[in-house]
């Protein structure tokens, strides 16, 4: 089972909705998320939680660092931004090679790598990014999909 890994910042907001997210529409994943700089065994945020309520996705989530163990852990690191990718290179460097932001890895040709932080911002904005989160999941198990059956 391939093991994926999103990070993003504190691991309250996109990184939780992407593995919710992935979670919901397969299970032919094993998946984590964490947080650059993230605190060990905090909440989601709430308007985090409650923009995936409102898909039927319960999110019961507790944030963690990115660490030596979890890059280890993971086939696959998708960040939510190009910094993120460049942090996570910098200092895993494990991490060179299987390490991508989550746009770059599901476009050919992304215009945009970043997928908005909404933290601070307005229950809207949540939504917003949860839709290109989910634009994202959607491509990532549809290249998949076409992988097995290339081959």
């Amino acid at each position: 089972m391939k093991k994926i890994l999103f990070v993003c910042t504190g691991n309250t907001c996109r990184s939780p909705m992407a593995e919710a997210l992935l979670k919901e529409k397969s299970d032919q994943f094993d998946v984590q998320s964490a947080g650059i700089f993230a605190f060990s065994d905090g909440e989601a945020n709430p308007l985090t939680v409650k923009v995936l309520e409102e898909k039927g996705i319960r999110c019961e989530h507790q944030t963690q660092p990115l660490t030596d163990t979890l890059v280890s852990w993971a086939d696959l690191i998708l960040t939510m931004t190009e910094q993120h990718k460049q942090n996570v290179i910098e200092k895993f460097r494990s991490a060179e090679g299987k390490t991508f932001t989550f746009k770059q890895y599901v476009s050919d040709n992304p215009s945009d790598m970043d997928i908005s932080d909404p933290f601070g911002g307005a229950l809207e904005q949540y939504r917003k990014t949860l839709q290109d989160i989910e634009t994202c999941v959607n491509r990532l198990l549809e290249k998949i999909e076409d992988k097995k059956l290339e081959g």
